[in-house]
């Protein structure tokens, strides 16, 4: 019936933007643990090629109206294969479909084994979605399962019953995506007709955006299936101290499935060894003399992490259920004290950079070679950290920065918010279940020390101020051991939102957008921007993005725009800047942008954002090596470690 409402609106409504049923809102009173193996659970990764239609009905409510989804796709009309994870947009030579706008359909069939679908033994069987952007609805063997709005975070269902009753036959999975975005998705966006019939087709159509990256749809990262015993570890909760030299860990474990139970924890260290032992739902760890979790060029073993492992057993129905799972710890604490950012109680600097998740041919799927590549180029540039701009990024990519001690500001995909349409109570109250989404995925990483809501929105519109301290506020209840912000492009003295973040962020494109080719101006209207926000409001700030397009290999002397050259005198202008700030208020500089990326076609845009310090194939640009020698600069002044002190070291 969800289905059958979400296609009506396609048909009854002036755009194609589906409706919500709710599914999203329940799903925030379970878990979402990131998937493991252990004794008493298995994985079955369902990546690979998938069966795909997309729907070119002129409503793209055929796949409704016909219920593709109560047979095999295949059955429905011509398929072709789809790559999974990936965005459907990059993988054909169809230009129609590189810039889709509507509902398409995926699916995969997969065999069970025999052992999941014992009735007798009772395992719950999931499926979980790492990411569908935008807005999915999922059925297996025919019965919708879930559903979910928002791309960029997991959604799951367990199916335990629908495979039990179909024992030795396939499972069919089906997933339809609807890419179409509203002013109350995030992020943002509108549908446009155009009714001229002398310019354009009947029913022709353009999906418009505010943001400056493409809005790349599909099944953006892993989609899986994995067992637990019928009473089950559904989440665990951890947070950490230091009290003089005894770390402390705080624990609160919910279990499903049996009121009857007892809970036994370890944590072991690095090597295996067993130093702090629990008991109970709710407790306490005491660590002696611990190993922090540091940043990455903060200390000799960054990333240090502790297992955390939880043992269930319980009694279902008269038989006794076992259950265990492993939880990474990094003990360390963070404070905004001042105009000081504190990891450990000392001063961190964030110097780092923004990034997407954006490659050549994968879109946004979720692709390893990159992943790792990107983690390297990080450390040669000797980086601290990111900012998830504009989107949560990939559970793998986050486990990474845990192991390798890097830090990240976590952001929601709150980003083209420009219209007071935005700022209504209909995408308030989605916001807010983003948030709830976001901290229940991320809230256990040592890595993610701050929560950013929001990118650029129109802070300084009269709604904003209600909207952003609401915003602000429940994140901060949901999750109070870490500091929020969002990031700024307005006017100091009108931002409505300031007032209510423990950091200010702020983004500024002097000598590009303002004033474009006058170099000579940044310094004055840089150090007058920063000081007129440090003294509205008093608080530490970080230069959140700054930088100009540069295409590679077009060189320029004098500096000319577009060139390389360019590139790098502004960023040594704003270096410059930066460099007396932040003696006294500036925290941090990201930035903009790690890499090339693509965005929608446009006269500014010459094949994508030109903005990266390296290719879109990860080749550096002149300025790469300017943010190298600056960020190994700042690394030595802070912790006393060069470059060639890790020349010979892995990444762990």
């Amino acid at each position: 019936m969800a289905a059958l409402l979400c296609a009506l609106c396609l048909v009854l409504a002036t755009s194609l933007v589906p409706c919500r049923a709710g599914h999203s809102a329940r799903a925030l009173q379970e878990g979402m643990l990131y998937p493991r193996e252990s004794p008493s659970r298995e994985l079955k990764e369902l990546s690979g090629i998938w069966s795909f239609r997309a729907d070119w009905s002129q409503q793209r409510d055929a796949g409704f109206a016909e219920q593709w989804y109560k047979q095999p796709l295949r059955q429905s009309g011509p398929v072709m294969d789809m790559p999974v994870p990936a965005s459907f947009n990059e993988i054909t030579q169809d230009p129609r479909l590189r810039g889709y706008v509507g509902w398409v359909w995926y699916e995969k069939e997969v065999l069970p084994p025999g052992r999941w679908l014992r009735k007798e033994d009772g395992t719950r069987v999931v499926l979980r979605m790492g990411s569908v952007h935008y807005y999915a609805i999922v059925w297996v063997n025919g019965v919708q399962v879930t559903e979910h709005e928002g791309g960029h975070l997991p959604f799951e269902a367990e199916i335990s019953r629908l495979l039990q009753d179909a024992p030795g036959k396939p499972c069919r999975i089906t997933i339809v995506v609807n890419n179409t975005l509203s002013p109350h998705t995030l992020p943002p966006g509108t549908i446009q007709y155009m009714d001229d019939d002398s310019m354009y087709p009947k029913g022709y159509f353009v999906q418009n955006t505010r943001f400056d990256f493409f809005n790349y749809a599909g099944i953006h990262r892993p989609v899986l299936l994995y067992t637990t015993p019928p009473a089950y570890i559904d989440d665990i909760t951890v947070t950490t101290g230091v009290d003089g030299n005894v770390g402390l860990i705080r624990y609160l474990v919910s279990i499903r499935g049996s009121a009857h139970y007892s809970l036994n924890l370890t944590l072991h260290d690095a090597d295996g060894v067993t130093v702090a032992t629990g008991d109970g739902p709710d407790g306490q760890l005491k660590v002696p003399n611990p190993i922090l979790w540091w940043p990455y060029l903060m200390h000799e073993r960054p990333g240090y992490l502790y297992s955390l492992k939880v043992t269930l057993s319980a009694t279902v129905d008269g038989r006794v259920s076992e259950d265990s799972y492993t939880q990474p710890v990094g003990i360390r604490t963070i404070r905004v004290v001042d105009t000081q950012f504190l990891i450990n109680g000392k001063p961190f600097y964030f110097h780092g950079v923004n990034k997407h998740e954006d490659s050549d041919i994968r879109g946004k799927g979720l692709d390893w070679p990159l992943v790792l590549k990107d983690f390297n180029l990080l450390r040669w540039l000797g980086a601290n950290s990111f900012r998830t701009s504009h989107y949560p990024y990939a559970e793998e990519i986050m486990e990474l920065c845990d192991a390798y001690g890097i830090v990240v500001i976590d952001e929601c995909p709150a980003v083209g918010m420009k219209d007071s349409k935005n700022f209504g109570n209909k995408s308030l109250q989605h916001h807010l279940v983003v948030m709830e989404e976001l901290i229940r995925r991320d809230k256990n990483r040592p890595s993610v020390v701050m929560w950013s809501v929001a990118n650029e929105p129109a802070s300084d519109l009269r709604p904003a101020g209600y909207y952003c301290r609401t915003v602000i506020g429940h994140t901060k209840s949901v999750d109070p051991t870490r500091p929020v912000t969002y990031v700024s492009n307005a006017n100091y003295a009108r931002d409505q939102g300031a007032p209510y973040v423990d950091v200010i962020c702020v983004n500024s494109y002097f000598s590009w957008y303002h004033d474009p080719g006058h170099l000579e101006v940044i310094r004055l209207q840089l150090s007058t921007r920063l000081d007129n926000w440090y003294d509205t409001h008093r608080k530490p700030i970080i230069q959140s993005e700054y930088g100009a397009d540069t295409i590679a290999g077009f060189h320029a002397d004098p500096p000319l725009m577009f060139s390389e050259e360019y590139q790098s005198a502004l960023l040594k202008e704003y270096h410059a800047v930066l460099d007396q700030k932040r003696k006294k208020y500036v925290i941090g500089e990201l930035i903009w942008n790690f890499a090339d990326f693509m965005t929608e076609q446009g006269t500014t845009r010459v094949l994508g954002n030109k903005k990266g310090i390296f290719t879109r194939q990860r080749q550096p640009k002149a300025s790469a090596f300017v943010l190298k020698e600056r960020y190994w600069k700042l690394a030595n002044e802070s912790s006393c470690l060069t470059p060639a002190k890790y020349d010979d070291v892995c990444l762990p």
